[in-house]
């Protein structure tokens, strides 16, 4: 598949705007392993290949084990993750798929019993941000694959 638009050469305003989030989100109180987790999620929910590819790599290197990685999107079914990442992941699929229903008073509570308000804004603006990210990925046919783990990591400091 060819690149539409490249990102990294066109449209730096957008690209810096967007970038702010994400140094923003590495000060974050949240842990950055569960902010991978969920734009993983959220890129598998998506379809945006550049993104998966990306937050699956980064998780590996971070140490994530590839049965964790494997199971995500059954989440619910498997034993594997905490019950703050469960809230977190419930999250993530309530607002990445907010014309399904909008966010559930459930999964609104079980979230606010995981994280404090802060960390609550902070995760949602997380959310936010990954699902930018995918639409502009998809939208303009990034190249996948060529990722390494960290590699925009000194950008968002």
């Amino acid at each position: 598949m060819e690149s539409r638009i490249d990102l990294t050469t066109k449209g730096q305003g957008a690209l810096t705007a967007i970038l702010g989030l994400a140094k923003y989100l590495a000060k974050s109180t949240v842990e950055q392993k569960l902010l991978h987790l969920i734009e993983l999620r959220a890129s598998q929910i998506n379809g945006c290949a550049f993104c998966i590819d990306m937050h699956s790599k980064d998780l590996r290197h971070e140490g994530d084990t590839e049965q964790r990685l494997y199971l995500l999107d059954a989440w619910r079914e498997s034993p594997f993750y905490t019950d703050r990442e469960r809230a977190a992941l419930a999250w993530t699929e309530a607002l990445t798929l907010i014309t399904e229903g909008h966010v559930p008073d459930e999964v609104f509570d079980e979230a606010r019993k995981q994280f404090s308000e802060e960390e609550l804004i902070d995760l949602t603006l997380a959310i936010c941000a990954i699902n930018s990210w995918t639409r502009l990925n998809i939208a303009f046919r990034t190249p996948v694959g060529m990722y390494q783990p960290g590699q925009f990591a000194a950008i968002a400091s």
